[in-house]
């Protein structure tokens, strides 16, 4: 990182930086050259400047700075729902703890809602050592901005080095808000979190570019370093019903509970509406299913097997199916214990969101499909007929007790 610096001995208030600056980030102050918030370290006027008086100047923050500042440990903000803690809180345990492994640091987390302080035992037998727990009636339903001061108060008073939450629809909305307050800067959807070798900096990586490349993103600068993670990238840990932790009570203060909106209703899902990030089997189609009528037969295959139907991004674009069914970079990232791509080709996009499960089993008419790079298992052939045998079979096996 660097920072422009006016060196006031050589400034004779000549005026050439402020013509140079496209940005009007350079003003004149008693006579001398003074930088605002506008400068984006083009270097234009350090260019301009015919007597060396601005100067870009190199500025580095490793450990020692988080250290010096009282930056320490790993922390994780729980998400919940009408007070039962969702999966992906274990799985930010799961990534706190391995981090907090190489730093040496504890594991806390924050519980924000109502009635909610009996779900910390669980967040503590999946790795939690302290769990700070802040509740009230006015908090049942999730309202960013109250939850985000909140949130921004305990991180203040705490002082952790590294902060996660879950790349949700609860998460997106509230973490930005909290890093804003902070002062400090946040990575999303994030697949991969590593403390890199020499600085002890998070390495936060994430797809970029549509999913083509991956890009590997530092906070060096500010603390904490924040983070979005996807759900079902990271594992979560065992339980261990004989951890010991600690919970701490936060009342949230009113005008902690003072917010510009509020929610006047909150509606569930619609019946039958399968959560596929939740599925342990997943039956997807895609570009190769021809059209919204022949996903039926992804529908029977799925009854059989008890599982959900998934979809690519071509066939929710086409409007075959709801969004709700896309796996993918733009969809939900999935980790089945078994996946069936049928007719989905396997663009880097929809890898990104399934190529965690546990076993991959590819459909395809074209051998040369990438799907099955990363597929356990490829079946080349036309899955509208490999599709109805395969279910067949297995509702026979299923009548025969098999």
């Amino acid at each position: 990182m660097a920072r422009l610096e006016v060196v006031e001995e050589k400034c004779v208030g000549c005026g050439a930086c402020v013509t140079a600056c496209p940005f009007n980030a350079i003003t004149m102050e008693n006579s001398l050259a003074a930088v605002n918030d506008r400068c984006t370290l083009c270097g234009a006027c350090v260019e301009a400047c015919p007597y060396g008086a601005l100067v870009l100047r190199k500025e580095t923050a490793g450990p020692d700075a988080a250290a010096a500042g009282g930056y320490r440990g790993v922390m994780i903000v729980a998400e919940q729902k009408r007070g039962i803690v969702q999966g992906v809180s274990f799985e930010l345990l799961g990534a706190a703890r391995r981090l907090a492994e190489e730093t040496e640091d504890g594991v806390s987390a924050v519980l924000i809602g109502h009635d909610v302080a009996k779900e910390a035992k669980r967040l503590i037998a999946h790795g939690a050592d302290k769990v700070f727990v802040s509740q009230s009636a006015e908090l049942a339903e999730f309202n960013d901005e109250p939850y985000a001061k909140i949130l921004a108060r305990i991180i203040r008073s705490e002082k952790p080095e590294i902060v996660l939450a879950g790349a949700t629809c609860i998460g997106r909305a509230l973490v930005p808000r909290a890093a804003v307050v902070l002062g400090t800067g946040l990575t999303a959807d994030c697949t991969g979190l590593e403390i890199q070798e020499g600085t002890g900096h998070l390495a936060q990586t994430r797809p970029a570019f549509g999913g083509n490349i991956m890009a590997t993103i530092l906070c060096a600068r500010h603390r904490p370093q924040m983070a979005t993670v996807r759900h079902k990238v990271m594992k979560a840990l065992p339980a261990d019903e004989g951890r010991a932790g600690e919970v701490v009570d936060v009342p949230p203060a009113a005008d902690d509970l003072a917010s510009r909106a509020r929610v006047v209703k909150a509606v569930e899902e619609a019946a039958g509406t399968v959560n596929i990030a939740e599925a342990d089997i997943i039956i997807s189609g895609g570009r190769g299913m021809r059209g919204p009528e022949h996903f039926s037969i992804l529908f029977d295959l799925a009854n059989a097997l008890g599982a959900a139907v998934g979809a690519s991004r071509s066939a929710v674009d086409a409007g075959w199916v709801p969004y709700s069914y896309q796996v993918g970079q733009t969809g939900k990232t999935v980790q089945p214990k078994l996946y069936i791509a049928c007719g989905i080709s396997g663009a880097i996009q929809h890898l990104v969101g399934m190529q965690s499960s546990d076993v991959i089993i590819a459909i395809n008419k074209d051998p040369d499909a990438p799907i099955f790079k990363v597929a356990t298992c490829g079946i080349v052939g036309d899955l509208f007929e490999i599709v109805p045998r395969l279910t067949r079979e297995i509702q026979r096996r299923r009548k025969a007790g098999g």
